[in-house]
């Protein structure tokens, strides 16, 4: 089945009308329609095997990304999954680095959501042909850490990460993966919600679903700030009175502030005891950040750059 060969991608323009009652809103984005262009891959497989993907938007703009999709489709089309994941490193740099295609990225906004779109497609329909998807945990290719690292590009990184140091991380880390793969089956992976505390949600909203996330056993909640000020406080007050002292509060701006105005903003809710702020400032913005942080180091807090700093994003995006 490695021999398949993709014969069409199709993609989709598929939204929900999410900012009728405002989930997802903060500070940046107001009327959110959370959508996402969804990838589907096909072959000629006898099993008739295809390869599913999608990569998140939020509304308007989705069409934009559907165009790269298919302005991309062409290097996708005509490849066998084995000529793919043989060189999966050099498929990402084929989508990523296109020379005409990459004028419009390069690695960042439109064309690196399109080629997340397309490697989640990819990666499922490897999957599938390995058969590691129904009631397992997804470990295609990376049960061997040398075919793993294989899959990433390590381009702009080395001088922070080169690729032996990473093979000699998870080589290390292969002992004991066992007894944390079960721990994890058994006690899942700590996770916070937001979806308690959307800025758009009212009082009486805020206070039904914190409730109700505390009774399903929630501990770390994070409130969309950045505003209204006065409004955060109010917010901030009214949540960490119902989540008690004992549980984590976090907050995320979705980089609404400029970095004076991060830590003058930060420090009057510094007595709600948030755990760190997420994107105080302009995702690209890394001596912003430094600054920020150790303007809020004193009062505990720390700073949480966010899944929208273009380095990552593609990570994020294809997780």
């Amino acid at each position: 089945m490695l021999e398949s060969k993709i014969t069409q991608l199709t993609v989709r323009d598929v939204r929900f009308p999410t900012s009728l009652e405002q989930h997802g809103s903060d500070a940046m984005h107001t009327d959110p329609d959370y959508s996402v262009a969804y990838v589907v891959l096909e072959t000629d497989s006898d099993a008739a095997l295809k390869g599913y993907g999608l990569t998140f938007t939020v509304g308007r703009g989705t069409e934009i990304v559907v165009c790269a999709v298919k302005a991309l489709s062409t290097l996708v089309v005509g490849k066998t999954l084995k000529e793919i994941i043989s060189d999966f490193r050099g498929f990402y740099r084929l989508l990523s680095s296109d020379g005409q295609m990459r004028w419009v990225g390069p690695e960042k906004g439109v064309i690196q959501l399109a080629t997340a779109a397309i490697l989640n497609a990819v990666w499922d329909l490897w999957a599938r042909v390995e058969g590691k998807v129904r009631n397992k945990p997804l470990k295609t290719n990376t049960s061997d850490p040398a075919k793993l690292i294989s899959c990433i590009d390590f381009r702009y990184i080395t001088d922070a990460l080169t690729e032996q140091e990473a093979l000699d991380i998870l080589v290390k880390a292969k002992k004991g993966q066992k007894s944390r793969e079960e721990q994890m089956l058994k006690e899942g992976y700590p996770a916070y919600t937001t979806s308690c505390a959307w800025l758009g949600y009212t009082d009486q909203q805020l206070t039904q679903l914190c409730s109700e996330a505390l009774a399903q056993g929630w501990t770390k909640f994070k409130v969309k700030v950045g505003a209204d000020l006065q409004d955060d406080i109010r917010r901030c007050s009214l949540i960490r009175k119902l989540i008690g002292p004992n549980n984590t509060l976090m907050i995320d701006a979705n980089q609404r502030w400029d970095v004076n105005e991060a830590i003058t903003w930060v420090t009057k809710l510094a007595e709600f005891h948030p755990l760190w702020i997420e994107e105080p400032t302009c995702p690209d913005d890394v001596l912003g950040h430094a600054s920020i942080s150790k303007a809020l180091a004193p009062l505990g807090i720390g700073v949480a750059t966010g899944d929208i700093t273009h380095q990552l994003d593609c990570y994020w995006t294809t997780c």
